[in-house]
């Protein structure tokens, strides 16, 4: 299997004495990784150095074999990410939104920014401006603008923010489409366990600044009920440690 994104011995820790320490990583092409561990435990942190948001003290990430480091132009450019909260122009319609973020990449027309607020039922809010919508709605149009231009990996914290149960069901859709049809290569962190567990294909946990476990989905389940489970048995041996 083609590795995709490459995380080695990742560390970084913030004056609060917090943060990550040593996370080594593989994730493959077509993958849907989850990303699951309590609040605080360095998930946002994490996903802010993979995509070059923050520095590391130690350690890199490679994407498609390019260090995000010392080729950030390289790593950058076949990835699309949405990093805590969805930010749009308030005053521009959703269509001219997307369009400025389409001026960032090569072939993606109206056609394209059409296709993609329908895939995210927003094409009927299309000449809407986003200081008028919800918190859902600007959430799916953060995660349209991030698959805009048909990237190779995509880096989710938080995806599922705000939205209602048929937004839900509708982004799992369209992340399991892109997986299959496109080997695209998905990141996802969430506090959403259930979520997690009808989209990902494996899973990590972060557990005060490091991975305690992966696994994939298909084996956790087989020898747990659910995910919940099994991220509440694996805490717990941690917290003994």
């Amino acid at each position: 299997m083609d590795k995709v994104i490459e995380i080695s011995n990742l560390y970084k820790i913030f004056k609060n004495s917090r943060g990550i320490e040593n996370i080594n990583l593989d994730i493959y092409k077509g993958e849907i990784f989850g990303f699951l561990g309590p609040n605080g435990s360095g998930k946002t942190t994490t996903m802010k150095l993979m995509t070059g948001l923050i520095k590391p003290d130690r350690g890199d990430v490679k994407i498609l074999g390019y260090s995000i480091t010392d080729n950030p132009e390289k790593a950058l450019s076949n990835m699309g990410c949405l990093i805590e909260n969805a930010v749009a122009y308030p005053y521009l319609t959703a269509f001219e939104n997307l369009r400025q973020f389409s001026r960032y990449y090569e072939d993606v027309d109206s056609n394209r920014i059409c296709e993609v607020l329908d895939s995210l039922d927003l094409l009927k809010y299309k000449d809407e401006k986003p200081i008028k919508f919800s918190l859902g709605m600007k959430q799916r149009l953060g995660i349209a603008a991030t698959i805009l231009s048909k990237p190779k990996v995509v880096i989710l914290d938080e995806p599922l923010n705000g939205l209602d149960v048929e937004g839900m069901i509708s982004i799992r859709n369209i992340i399991k489409k892109m997986s299959e049809e496109e080997n695209t290569t998905f990141f996802i962190s969430s506090h959403l366990i259930h979520d997690i567990e009808l989209t990902c294909t494996r899973i990590g946990i972060l557990y005060n600044g490091r991975i305690i476990n992966t696994n994939t989905t298909k084996n956790i389940l087989q020898n747990y009920p659910s995910l919940e489970d099994y991220f509440v048995e694996e805490v717990k041996k941690n917290e003994q440690l």
